[in-house]
């Protein structure tokens, strides 16, 4: 056994026993985790923009319904007036 020095204990080294197929795993593993992630933010963009367009149709609803109550309400007011 060889005598190692404080610095050479701490540091990290690649032993000859850790095979090829381990690494090359490990490498393939951790591009297809950023593949993965990639589209997860791809898809979670995109419903952020739905979400966005939703509240704009709900707000258009909205304006829309009430156009719609006020329409009706002067429809009313001129009926009563054509039966006096």
């Amino acid at each position: 056994m060889t005598a190692y020095t404080k610095d050479e204990e701490r540091a990290w080294h690649l032993d000859r026993r850790v095979p090829i197929a381990v690494i090359v795993t490990l490498l393939l593993q951790s591009a297809a985790a950023l593949v993965w992630a990639g589209s997860a933010n791809e898809r979670l963009s995109a419903l952020e923009v739905r979400a966005v367009r939703i509240d704009e149709m709900v707000e258009r609803t909205a304006r829309l319904e009430e156009r719609a109550k006020a329409a009706s309400a002067a429809l009313e007011r001129i009926e009563a007036r054509l039966e006096r």
